[in-house]
């Protein structure tokens, strides 16, 4: 049976942009918006509020492990419902959330099903329905991504001023389950049967007919572990920059709102980058591309760490939209392109737990070292360092990932 055609599709793909965008609700960038309501109302300095977070994440990371091999068995359609739904709850149990222990709950919830659960059930569906061009089909689900970032962090910012921060969460709550959840129900009402293309195998992927890797024999790839130095780079200190915008803020003397406006320039570079990285993954093969998608966020810290102008911010935005929108294409491809798609969920979930992992180490590390005295403008420039050191690593391994590949 031929490869489904990326055009031809557009029920699949609005399910996979659908369940990115709602997984806005989980992600760092829109969570630390209430990070000055929620450390002022529980009485929590950077370092707790940080280590409250990694705990919650931490926990979300070690569950999606287990969880995310669903993926392999249960329909998407009501895996993703599923998902959408626990978001829901836990955004109106964020509205009342009165202590420590409770919001530790809450950011677990919000994490797990946000950031972890619906963003590995729609790159796993994108990976799994689509071979020849699963490239460009990662990339424009993927901009469900960009798209939140657009428009969620000033719609927040807008109600907090109208209704009060735990109003807002409400309307999240309400939000989720009257729009995207009925919609997902409708545009997947005839799932898509995964299909593999064997009259015209993806040039930059591998044969359909060499062998399937399990989740098993991955762990046990000293290849898989040497790729995380790089691909955990983007969420460690993306997710360290945006949950600590407010204390960026602060020390440089800029406005909140100025960095939440700033998001669409991120929103706009993340989605012209992710689809020219999808036909580049389609053309060349997600592996030749890692090098190069960390330099621009090396660039991105280098710059905010330097500031004093909040002009800035546009241009910190637009270079974190590189590494970012490519980034998710790269990596929503990659791992199909390596270990082929038989057991592409069970696999993604440890990829995406390494992701979880990673952006719930950053907040803890980067609060208690501003405990400690260190500065956050320091910890930038570690940053931005270690990017370049992750490139150099990453164009290491490139003759043996192709080796992988091509088994």
């Amino acid at each position: 049976m031929l490869a489904p055609d990326v055009g031809s599709e557009s029920r699949w793909l609005a399910s996979g942009f659908l369940l990115m965008l709602c997984s806005g609700f989980g992600q760092t960038y829109f969570i630390a918006i209430f990070a000055g309501h929620l450390k002022a109302d529980l009485a929590m300095t950077d370092g707790q509020f940080g280590s409250l977070f990694a705990a919650g994440t931490l926990a979300s990371a070690a569950l999606l492990v287990w969880a995310g091999k669903y993926a392999d068995k249960l329909s998407i359609r009501w895996l993703g419902v599923g998902a959408m739904a626990g978001l829901a709850a836990t955004s109106l149990a964020m509205a009342s959330v009165a202590s420590a222990w409770m919001l530790t709950l809450v950011l677990f919830g919000l994490r797990f099903f946000g950031q972890g659960m619906l963003t590995h059930v729609a790159m796993t569906a994108m990976g799994r329905w689509f071979n020849r061009k699963r490239g460009r089909a990662v990339a424009i689900a993927g901009l469900g991504f960009p798209a939140s970032e657009a428009v969620l962090p000033l719609i927040a910012v807008t109600l907090i001023g109208l209704v009060g921060w735990r109003l807002t969460w409400v309307a999240a709550a309400v939000a989720l389950l009257a729009v995207p959840v009925p919609v997902l129900i409708a545009l997947l009402k005839r799932e898509r049967t995964p299909t593999v293309d064997r009259a015209a195998p993806d040039r930059a992927g591998p044969d359909p007919g060499r062998h399937e890797w399990t989740r098993g024999e991955v762990l046990k790839s000293p290849l898989f572990y040497a790729l995380m130095p790089g691909v955990l780079a983007p969420p460690f200190i993306q997710t360290g920059t945006f949950f600590n915008q407010v204390t960026i803020v602060e020390i440089k003397g800029w406005e909140l709102s100025w960095f939440a406006a700033s998001f669409p320039v991120l929103a706009g570079v993340n989605v012209l980058s992710a689809l020219a990285a999808g036909w580049m993954v389609d053309r060349f093969g997600a592996r030749r591309l890692l090098p190069a998608f960390l330099l621009p966020l090396g660039l991105a810290t280098l710059i905010v760490s330097h500031a004093t102008s909040p002009y800035v911010l546009p241009v910190f935005m637009a270079l974190s939209g590189l590494t970012l929108g490519s980034g998710s294409t790269i990596q929503g491809a990659l791992w199909a392109e390596l270990y082929g798609t038989e057991h592409l969920g069970a696999i993604r979930a440890l990829a995406t737990a390494g992701v979880v992992f990673a952006s719930a180490l950053s907040p803890a590390l980067i609060g208690i070292l501003i405990d400690a005295g260190v500065a956050l403008e320091a910890q930038l420039l570690a940053m931005a360092v270690y990017c370049l050191v992750a490139a150099l690593w990453m164009s290491s391994l490139l003759p043996r990932l192709d080796r992988l590949a091509t088994t």
